[in-house]
């Protein structure tokens, strides 16, 4: 699924233009990398949480040359579902 058919069932289901509800899905979703570069916690009730998390530095190896590279830390986006959606997925 992608955004535009988000922004479509969106638009079905609650007879909004497509349009605003365009700028609603956008803003939400700009709201959240903001939040996230700012290092904050996203808690979506029964949705799930999103957060950034530091991983360390590590070796890694090139496959075709077996060369030991360094791998410099780095941020990530992780995901944790929430029991409700844990529940539906099931």
């Amino acid at each position: 699924m992608t955004k535009k058919d988000i922004i479509l069932k969106v638009s079905d289901d609650t007879n909004l233009k497509q349009i605003d509800v365009k700028k609603v899905v956008q803003k939400t979703f700009d709201t959240i990398v903001e939040a996230l570069e700012r290092g904050e916690k996203i808690e979506l009730r029964n949705f799930g949480v999103f957060k950034v998390k530091q991983r360390k530095s590590r070796t890694g190896r090139n496959p075709r040359t077996n060369q030991v590279i360094p791998v410099p830390p780095r941020k990530v986006v992780v995901f944790k579902a929430g029991l409700e959606m844990k529940q539906k997925i099931k």
